[in-house]
């Protein structure tokens, strides 16, 4: 039997996993939903269009490189001798390196092609004609964003968010780097199975496992049903 208080110490990170993944993906829906709009729009400037590839390309570094080294730039880069780090104490700013924030930053940088993706290809799929219709009955631009593109795409935002929410849950490499193990802080549920291993407590990390895999599935069936919906003529 497990008692309380490691049952207890079991519950912290998954509570912790479940905030962040929750903030990040709030965060995405917010800034990188208009980030999105703007990639997938056509660009009149030669410039302006180059300059998208570009920033396509960065966004989706984390599709390739492993999350350890996005993690070791992220902590030098947060860290208080260097980078922003330096600035937030030079400004009397706690710094992010070792903090719940830290790990949001780390969460968003990492989740935001995995987010971007889906938004981008379904902005993509708007047919010109409701574009040209919009342009007509809408001069403004923010409210053919909201009341005409926002609906268009309501399901790469709704298979976005999952595959982001789901994406952070499972996060270790890079929330290892910039937020280490502290508890009710910093511990996720993917760092306290491996130190459960460590410990070769394998009955709870047996468990936190199986309690990953559930979620796995259920977050994998609800993918699979909005892909099944996007794919939809």
């Amino acid at each position: 039997m497990i008692d309380q208080s490691l049952m207890s110490d079991m519950l912290s990170p998954f509570w912790v996993s479940i905030k962040l993944a929750s903030v990040t993906t709030l965060c995405l829906l917010l800034f990188a939903t208009p980030m999105a709009y703007w990639l997938a729009k056509p660009s009149r400037k030669k410039a302006v269009g180059r300059f998208k590839i570009l920033l396509m390309g960065i966004i989706a570094m984390p599709l390739v490189l492993p999350p350890t080294v996005i993690g070791f730039y992220l902590l030098l880069l947060l860290s208080p001798s260097m980078g922003i780090g330096k600035w937030l104490i030079e400004h009397n700013i706690s710094p992010l390196i070792f903090t719940f924030e830290g790990l949001v930053v780390g969460s968003i940088i990492y989740s935001l092609p995995f987010y971007i993706q889906p938004v981008y290809a379904q902005f993509l799929r708007i047919p010109q004609s409701v574009t040209e219709v919009a342009h007509l009955l809408e001069p403004s631009r923010l409210r053919r964003f909201i009341k005409i593109s926002l609906p268009q795409a309501r399901v790469g935002i709704i298979l976005g968010s999952l595959v982001s929410f789901a994406h952070t849950i499972g996060e270790f490499g890079v929330v290892l780097m910039i937020g280490g193990s502290i508890s009710g802080e910093t511990k996720v549920v993917s760092i306290a199975i491996y130190e459960q291993v460590e410990a070769l407590n394998y009955e709870a990390a047996h468990m936190m496992s199986g309690i990953l895999i559930i979620m796995g599935v259920v977050m994998v069936a609800l993918i699979a049903s909005v892909s099944r919906m996007s794919q939809r003529p």
